[in-house]
C-alpha cells in the first residue's frame, strides 16, 4: 500500500477501506478471538450496513449510537454509517442508564445499536433497538443488514460533516458532546498514518471503542491495511498472550494499563519481539513507568499529549529522549501550543506556568448543542485565531519540552499559594512501600484548601499512614504539607485509567482546621 494516498488534501477511511479492499482482499482486518475479518469481508459488511440504514430512511448527516463492547460487529457498524456521511455517537457501556439515555437524546440518534452487556440500560429510551450481538435486546444484527451483495448510494462527504460525537463523562456530570469532523479525522490520519502504520502491522485494541484514545489508534491501522487484534476487556496477563501469538507490532495503552502489564510476575518470558512502537495518552505517565518500559520492552515509546477536542499535540519519542522522560514532548509538526495566564494573557517568559492552549488543523467543530461550553473551550489570540484550551497547567523547558504540572481545577490554592498536587504525588512515588498515589485539594478553615493524599501500597509492604505523612512532609515546602493520608486499596479510575480525583474529595471523611 503507497502512502501517497495521504498526500490528498482530503479523504474518508472509508474509501481507504475500499483501496484496501480492492488492493489485497484476503489480508486481514479485524480480528477477535478466534474470528478474522478479511478487507473485502469488512467493506462488504460496511456496504450492508450503510444500505440498511438508507432503506431506513438514515442518511447523510443524521446520527446513530453504538453501545456495546468491543467487536467486529461494533467497528464494521461504525466505518459502514461512516461511508454515507451518518455520524457515529459510541456511548460507554459503564454510564449509568440516565446518563446514557440524556447522552442518546443529545445524540439526535436515529437509532441504537447494542448488545447483551448493555440492553437493559436503555429500556426506557424511544428508539428502534438492534442487537449487534443477535442476542434479545432488539432487531438481530444479521436480520436488520442488507442483503450480502447490497450497494449503498454513493455519497460524497462534505470535510466539515460530523464524523463521531465522543462525550466527554459518561459517569459524573453533565455529558458534552465533542464533534469531530471528517476533516479533524483525515488530519488525524495523514498525521499518523503513513509513518506509524502499515499493511505489516498488527496493532492490539485493548480500550474501549467509545474512546477517542482507541479511535486514533484503530483508524490509523486501518486506513493503512493493517490488523486490528480486539479485546472485549483488558486482562495484562491475556494481553502478553495475544500480542506473543498474534506478533502485534502497535499498542496505543493507557499508562495504568502498562502499569498493570510491567508488573505481571513472568512479563519477561513473554516474545514480545515483535513489537515496533508502542504508545500512551489520555492520562499522567510517570517518568519511571517509562523507563521500566523502554528497558524491558522491545520497540519505540511514544506518548501523546492532546485532548478529544483537538487543538494542540505534544510528542514525546522517549526512546530518541530518554532525559525528557518526565515531559510529554515537544509539540507536534503544525501545532502551536502556547501558555496564558488566569486573566487569559499569553504567557511569553521561559519557564513560567500557565493554561496550556493549541491549534492545529485537527480540531473540534464544537460541543454538540452546547455553543456556550464551546466558547469556554475556546482562546484567541491578537490575530484572531482559535485555540482550544485543555484546562491543563504546565511550563516549557529551555529546549521546548512541555512539563504538565496539574489540570488547572485540580491546582490547590493554599493561604494564597499555589499548590500542585502531581509536585506531592511524585515525592510519595519515591516511597519504596508505595506503588501510587493521588493528591487533592479540599476545603480548610484556616488555609482555603489544604492537600490529603490517597496512597496505595505495594503488595505485602507495611505502611503506617501517619508516619508517610510525616515522611512526605519533611521532603516538601511547608506550604506543601500534607493536612492527612488515607490508605486505601485502589484509587477510582475511568474505563481509560484516568483518575477520578472528584470522587476522592468526596470520599473524604476527615475535618481540617
Amino acid at each position: 500500500m503507497s502512502s501517497h494516498r495521504f498526500d490528498a488534501d482530503f479523504g474518508t477511511i472509508a474509501d481507504l477501506i475500499r483501496e484496501n479492499a480492492l488492493e489485497a482482499p484476503d489480508h486481514a482486518a479485524l480480528i477477535d478471538r478466534d474470528r478474522e475479518l478479511s478487507y473485502e469481508e469488512l467493506d462488504r459488511m460496511m456496504d450492508r450496513v450503510a444500505a440498511a440504514l438508507l432503506v431506513r430512511g438514515i442518511g447523510p448527516r443524521d446520527t446513530i449510537a453504538i453501545c456495546a463492547a468491543t467487536s467486529i460487529e461494533y467497528v464494521a457498524v461504525f466505518l459502514g454509517a461512516l461511508r454515507i456521511g451518518v455520524a457515529v455517537a459510541p456511548l460507554a457501556p459503564s454510564a449509568t442508564a440516565e446518563s446514557l439515555a440524556a447522552m442518546a437524546a443529545d445524540s439526535g440518534a436515529k437509532v441504537l445499536f447494542l448488545d447483551a452487556t448493555t440492553n437493559g440500560s436503555f429500556m426506557t429510551v424511544d428508539l428502534p433497538h438492534v442487537a449487534i450481538d443477535d442476542l434479545p435486546g432488539g432487531e438481530a444484527l444479521s436480520m436488520w443488514l442488507a442483503p450480502i451483495d447490497a450497494k449503498p448510494s454513493a455519497v460524497t462527504i462534505d470535510p466539515d460533516w460530523i464524523f463521531n460525537v465522543i462525550y466527554s463523562s459518561g459517569t459524573t456530570g453533565t455529558p458534552k458532546g465533542i464533534e469531530q469532523s471528517h476533516m479533524m479525522r483525515w488530519q488525524q490520519l495523514k498525521r499518523l498514518g503513513p509513518d506509524a502504520y502499515g499493511p505489516a502491522s498488527r496493532s492490539m485494541i485493548s480500550t474501549p471503542l467509545y474512546s477517542n484514545t482507541t479511535l486514533v489508534s484503530l483508524f490509523p491501522t486501518l486506513a493503512s491495511s493493517g490488523a486490528a487484534i480486539l479485546m472485549h476487556k483488558f486482562d495484562a496477563r491475556q494481553f502478553l498472550g495475544l500480542a506473543e501469538k498474534h506478533r502485534a507490532t502497535h499498542a496505543m495503552l493507557v499508562p495504568v494499563q502498562y502499569s498493570r502489564i510491567m508488573a505481571v510476575p513472568d512479563f519477561d518470558t513473554f516474545d514480545l519481539s515483535s513489537f515496533k512502537l508502542k504508545l500512551s495518552t489520555s492520562a499522567p505517565f510517570s517518568a519511571a513507568l517509562k523507563r521500566d518500559i523502554l528497558q524491558r520492552w522491545p520497540g519505540g515509546l511514544v506518548e501523546y499529549y492532546g485532548m478529544t477536542e483537538g487543538g494542540g499535540v505534544t510528542v514525546l519519542h522517549a526512546h530518541q529522549f530518554p532525559d525528557k522522560l518526565h515531559t510529554v514532548g515537544q509539540p507536534s509538526e503544525g501545532n502551536d501550543i502556547r501558555l496564558i495566564d488566569e486573566d487569559g494573557r499569553e504567557i511569553v517568559t521561559p519557564g513560567e506556568a500557565g493554561e496550556v492552549v493549541g491549534r492545529s488543523s485537527a480540531m473540534m467543530n464544537g460541543y454538540h448543542n452546547q455553543p456556550g461550553k464551546t466558547r469556554e473551550a475556546e482562546w484567541f489570540d491578537a490575530e484572531g485565531r482559535r485555540y482550544i484550551r485543555t484546562g491543563d497547567i504546565g511550563r516549557f523547558d529551555a529546549d521546548g519540552f512541555l512539563t504538565l504540572l496539574d489540570r488547572r481545577k485540580d491546582m490547590i490554592i493554599s493561604g494564597g499559594f499555589n499548590i500542585y498536587p502531581s509536585d506531592l504525588e511524585a515525592v510519595l512515588a519515591q516511597h519504596d512501600a508505595v506503588a501510587e498515589a493521588s493528591v487533592v485539594g479540599v476545603p480548610s478553615e484556616a488555609w482555603g484548601e489544604t492537600p490529603i493524599a490517597f496512597v496505595v501500597a505495594k503488595p505485602a509492604a507495611a505502611i503506617d499512614a501517619e508516619g508517610l505523612r510525616e515522611w512526605a512532609n519533611a521532603r516538601v515546602g511547608k506550604m506543601q504539607r500534607l493536612g492527612a493520608l488515607r490508605l486505601v486499596k485502589s484509587l477510582p479510575r475511568s474505563a481509560i485509567g484516568k483518575v477520578l480525583k472528584r470522587e476522592l474529595r468526596d470520599a473524604f471523611d476527615g475535618k481540617l482546621a
